[in-house]
């Protein structure tokens, strides 16, 4: 057992780097051969920017864009922290009552369905341009993935859990709240994983439909001034800012559950053994 735990370090890093590395060699490459083709005048500016030139605006830019991108942070945040919370709400109401089921579920699927761009302009019409429209339509399309992967999770949860923390005396809330969710938190997690891929998305493209400032201000300024840097600009940053967000949900993941061993995928069948 000591030797394997002295390999562990060491097997952590080696697997990192098989990761880690393939994307960024592919990446790599594909900026250097974007950047000949800008060179070579195979592309023009105007369509396609070169990555040099795309960091020259970033440099130049930096200020502002982080002004606009520091607004839709706060609104994406805002939305994605509300959804967590209505998410795994509802997915233990999903759970628990067949009635919630019925009722509340074809409502979700509506929502997951329904462009952002017919629905963008009802919640301007609500709230006008302010950011607490934008906070509720992130929430709203957010809310999705983590409802049902909550209430899939409860359900997978092995019935010797409930079991035995009943004949220990406890209630079936605390036990639906301290054990089942307990076990079921991975899948929860994967909703809330799959629900921050989107939230900077969202919070983007709503507020290219109707707002005062934010990324997605920005973007419609450097539209129609065809600053091609600008959007690529743009497009970095929410690329950033959601893979930021996913570690920090993988972060807390790790914290409050452990980390993840290849035999986790299905609690389910380790319960059978």
């Amino acid at each position: 057992m000591t030797s394997e735990n002295k390999r562990k370090p060491g097997q952590s890093a080696r697997r990192w780097w098989g990761k880690a590395l393939p994307p960024a060699i592919t990446i790599g490459l594909v900026l250097l051969v974007w950047q000949l083709a800008a060179n070579a005048h195979l592309v023009s500016a105007t369509t396609l920017a070169s990555p040099a030139e795309i960091v020259s605006s970033m440099a130049a830019t930096w200020p502002d864009l982080m002004a606009e991108a520091s607004v839709t942070t706060g609104e994406a945040l805002s939305g994605f922290a509300i959804s967590i919370v209505v998410g795994v709400a509802i997915g233990m109401g999903l759970y628990l009552s067949k009635t919630v089921n019925r009722a509340l579920y074809p409502l979700l699927v509506a929502a997951q369905t329904i462009p952002i761009i017919t629905i963008a302009p009802l919640f301007m019409i609500w709230f006008g341009f302010n950011a607490i429209g934008k906070i509720i339509l992130v929430a709203v399309f957010s809310v999705f993935s983590i409802a049902v992967e909550t209430s899939r999770g409860l359900a997978a949860v092995p019935r010797f859990y409930e079991d035995v923390a009943l004949t220990c005396g406890a209630t079936r809330m605390w036990t639906l709240f301290h054990v089942k969710l307990r076990v079921a938190a991975r899948q929860v997690f994967s909703g809330i994983h799959i629900s921050a891929a989107y939230v900077f998305g969202t919070a983007v493209t709503a507020e290219y439909l109707g707002a005062t400032n934010g990324i997605g201000v920005w973007l419609q300024g450097a539209f129609n001034s065809f600053q091609t840097p600008m959007i690529f600009s743009a497009a970095i940053v929410v690329v950033a800012e959601t893979g930021i967000l996913l570690a920090v949900v993988s972060l807390v993941e790790r914290l409050l559950l452990g980390p993840a061993q290849e035999d986790d995928a299905t609690f389910l069948d380790e319960s059978e053994l």
